[in-house]
């Protein structure tokens, strides 16, 4: 079956299925680069400890790096798969070239930062001179070289959009291979390479980033071909940017928030620089596990962005249905391998001082993954039924509104003597229940006012 007739033909749920396998797989590769640089770092013969905190401390600024160039891809791809659904291919050229010059924005305020930014960030967070000084260094490789993780981010949305992601899979499982054969070797020196510690193991992330993105500009060139591709429409059109923005700003907030959420964690934790730690190895393990549902959203994106260009009451309502099934399925593999396996985990970081800390962490905050999972479904949901605000609220809630005075209010009691530190936790549970309780309101809402109101 053609890829255009797959989307407006196949069934939704072997759609969900089909798109949504290499999808999952491709986010959850996208995860294992933080796994893996964690781990290598924590088995370091020097500075292990010190090296964890840091990398810690820097997650934020690349989470941001990824929320704008994924946030402006979800916009694309949304629209672009809008677009393609009402037949019109000149404005889907357009909207790919956009998109491609949005990138090219997007990498030069990321090299400015990492020349001019990188040290003041680190240094409000810690004053450890060798954390700041690992933090530094890794930071800035990131930064400098950030192209990759930017571009392959809209590659991989475009291919999306057009019911390829199997091919973006292809690009971020060649990208992870090759950062994991790296890190071994630059960040230990291994033959002819030097000991590079922490720089080593950015060098190795940075590297398999820009070989998945030149991997997926080559499928986009030479798969998609509902679209012209030309340098011409990389001329900015503000409609088209605005349209974008409309769909991928509150994305991008979405994934800020999530920076901005755990830089605010880390200075709430700041009394415990092992507490800290935990935290932000377990964040990597959390990440792991909603990766999962947010690759399932990425299908649930275009699937029902399509079926609602085609104005399909039924095939928008499908999308909605499997999509919350499968997230919900998803998520419950999720908790049962973190409550399970928390030691495995633990030794795999060889997690040191933090260990019991992140333990907790583990077997507490994992009960929230079930309600994190079906907002970010409902988010997915939003974003392709034009409900960009809802979905901008869902995250206000989830990552700043309710999170972050839970935490500080409890960690007042934790640093009094009063309550151990398992106390700051449980406010991630709590927060994703009172957000997939708005979360629901919305989704009513929304179907109530668009979806009932489709031919």
């Amino acid at each position: 079956m053609a890829e255009g007739n797959k989307m407006r033909e196949m069934s939704v749920n072997k759609l969900m299925v089909q798109m949504g396998i290499p999808m999952i797989l491709s986010m959850a590769l996208q995860a294992v680069y933080n796994i893996v640089d964690s781990a290598f770092v924590g088995n370091m013969r020097r500075g292990s400890e010190a090296a964890l905190n840091a990398l810690t401390l820097v997650f934020p600024v690349q989470m941001l790096m990824v929320a704008v160039g994924i946030g402006t891809g979800v916009g694309t791809n949304a629209l672009l798969a809008r677009t393609l659904g009402q037949g019109n291919e000149k404005k889907a050229a357009k909207v790919a070239g956009n998109s491609l010059f949005l990138g090219i924005i997007i990498y030069a305020i990321c090299l400015l930062f990492g020349i001019f930014g990188v040290k003041a960030y680190i240094s409000s967070q810690t004053v450890d001179p060798e954390v700041v000084s690992m933090g530094t260094s890794y930071l800035r490789i990131c930064c400098i070289i950030s192209f990759g993780i930017i571009f392959f981010s809209l590659f991989e949305k475009l291919l999306q959009a057009t019911g390829r992601s199997l091919y973006s899979t292809i690009g971020q499982v060649v990208g992870a291979v090759i950062n994991i054969i790296l890190d071994p070797i630059m960040i230990y020196g291994i033959g002819p390479i030097p000991e590079m510690g922490v720089e080593g193991a950015a060098y190795a992330t940075v590297i398999g980033q820009v070989v998945s993105a030149v991997l997926l500009f080559v499928f986009h060139i030479k798969m998609n071909k509902e679209f012209e591709h030309n340098v011409k429409y990389m001329k900015p059109d503000g409609g088209i940017i605005r349209e974008i923005y409309a769909i991928g700003l509150p994305a991008i907030i979405a994934q800020a928030l999530m920076s901005i959420m755990v830089y605010a964690m880390n200075l709430i934790l700041k009394f415990s620089p092992s507490a800290q730690t935990a935290y932000g190895l377990f964040y990597k393990v959390q990440q792991f596990v909603l990766f999962l549902a947010f690759g399932l959203r990425d299908a649930i994106t275009p699937i029902i962005a399509f079926a609602y260009g085609m104005h399909s009451k039924k095939r928008v309502q499908d999308g909605i249905m499997y999509g919350l099934i499968y997230t919900i399925v998803l998520m419950i593999v999720g908790v049962a391998i973190t409550e399970i396996f928390p030691g495995a985990f633990a030794t795999l970081f060889n997690a040191g001082q933090s260990r019991e800390y992140f333990i907790g962490a583990m077997r507490i905050i994992s009960v929230s993954f079930i309600f994190a999972g079906i907002n970010v479904a409902y988010q997915g949901i939003y974003q392709a039924l034009d409900g960009g605000i809802e979905s901008l609220v869902i995250s206000l809630l989830r990552q700043l509104i309710v999170i972050l005075p839970l935490a500080g209010i409890f960690s007042t009691f934790v640093r009094n003597g009063q309550m151990g530190i398992s106390l700051i936790w449980w406010a991630f549970p709590i927060t994703e229940l009172i957000a997939c309780l708005v979360g629901y309101v919305f989704l009513k809402k929304i179907r109530k006012n668009k979806v009932e109101r489709l031919s």
